[in-house]
This record gives structure tokens, C-alpha cells and sequence, in this order.
């Protein structure tokens, strides 16, 4: 038997043991499971890892957050590191709106930043909020969630602009900025209110 088939069956033989123990022992941490695991396969705890992410990459295993580390109260989420991409957006938007209403059309070469974080504001931003508080946890990959994001996005803003055109206000730049920085405010505060139930 040649050294990398070896290497396979070892692999095969530490995937049962992991799921195995997940099924039948009630561990609250993967440090709990490392070390199990570390008692029948005397192994470098790096690649004892690297075996649980592959059981979870194949849907075997849910890793789940253990509730203790949550922070108890929405501000202290707010003020933790998992609420920062809230915070990028909230100033990416809050950025957009005030250069679109301080820059003029005829500023160069400061419309480029404009036109750079309108881009993002009008394409990215209301689509991400949306499916950020319809899949609060990380049921899609980065690459879905930006796909959908952009695609929700253009189906956000016509219906924000068709709404506009049905008030006095029409569609014109300032009426249609503040309605998406106002969608997108609200669209993310929701997603980080069911973050932190999630």
C-alpha cells in the first residue's frame, strides 16, 4: 500500500472518529473534540482542524457559535467585531450621500470619488442589506451573497425610483439618495437586529 493511500484510510478512519463523536458525546466546544480526538490519533491539532472543516465543508458537521460568547446586550453586539461590516456600511452610505450633496457635477477630478461610491451605494448597498437581513447567519458563500446583492440591488432602486415618481419629490438626485440611504439604513439595522438573534 503505497504512502498516499495510507494517508487517505488515516483520513477516512479520523473523519468517522470526529463524526462519531459529534453524534454520540455532547461536547460544547471544538476544543473539547480536538482533544478527544488527539487522545486515539496523537496528531498536530492544525491538521485534527483542518479535518473538521473538511466533515463541515461536506454538510457532516454544523459548527455553531457557542451562546456564552455572544455579547449579551444589541449594544454590546453592536460594539463587538462581528457587527464591523454594519458599521462599513453605515459609513460607506452616510459617505456616498454626503459627497453626492457637497461635491458639484463639475468638480474634477473629486466627482470620480463620487461617482466611485455612488456606484457602490446604488448597486451594492440595498441589495447587501436585503439579503443580509433575509440570511442573517452563513447560509451562502461571499460570492453568492455578492452576486444576489447586486442583483437585488437592481431590482431595489427601479421600485424605490417608481415609489419617487408617485410623490412631489420626483426622481431627482436628492430625493432618490436620501430614500436609498434611508432603505439601506433601515435594511441594515433589521439584518444586524436578526444577526444577533440568529
Amino acid at each position: 500500500m503505497s504512502f498516499m493511500q495510507d494517508n487517505q484510510l488515516r483520513s477516512l478512519d479520523i473523519d468517522e472518529f470526529i463524526y462519531g463523536t459529534v453524534k454520540n458525546k455532547h461536547l460544547e466546544t471544538v476544543e473539547q473534540l480536538v482533544k478527544l480526538v488527539q487522545l486515539k490519533y496523537p496528531m498536530p491539532e492544525q491538521r485534527i482542524m483542518e479535518r473538521i472543516l473538511h466533515l463541515q465543508n461536506q454538510g457532516k458537521l454544523t459548527l455553531k457559535e457557542y451562546p456564552a460568547l455572544l455579547p449579551p446586550t444589541l449594544k454590546g453586539y453592536l460594539l463587538s467585531a462581528r457587527a464591523a461590516w454594519y458599521w462599513i456600511i453605515l459609513t460607506l452610505a452616510a459617505t456616498t450621500t454626503t459627497l453626492v450633496f457637497i461635491i458639484p457635477e463639475d468638480a474634477y477630478p473629486l466627482i470620480y470619488a463620487r461617482y466611485m461610491l455612488g456606484s457602490i451605494f446604488v448597486l451594492w448597498l440595498p441589495g447587501y442589506t436585503l439579503i443580509k437581513a433575509l440570511f442573517p447567519t452563513k447560509e451562502l458563500d461571499n460570492i453568492e451573497r455578492t452576486a444576489i446583492s447586486i442583483g437585488m440591488s437592481l431590482v431595489l432602486v427601479p421600485i424605490a425610483g417608481l415609489l419617487l415618481n408617485c410623490t412631489p419629490w420626483g426622481i431627482r438626485t436628492a430625493p432618490i439618495t436620501l430614500s436609498l440611504l434611508a432603505l439601506t439604513l433601515t435594511l441594515a439595522t433589521a439584518a444586524i437586529v436578526r444577526e444577533r438573534q440568529a
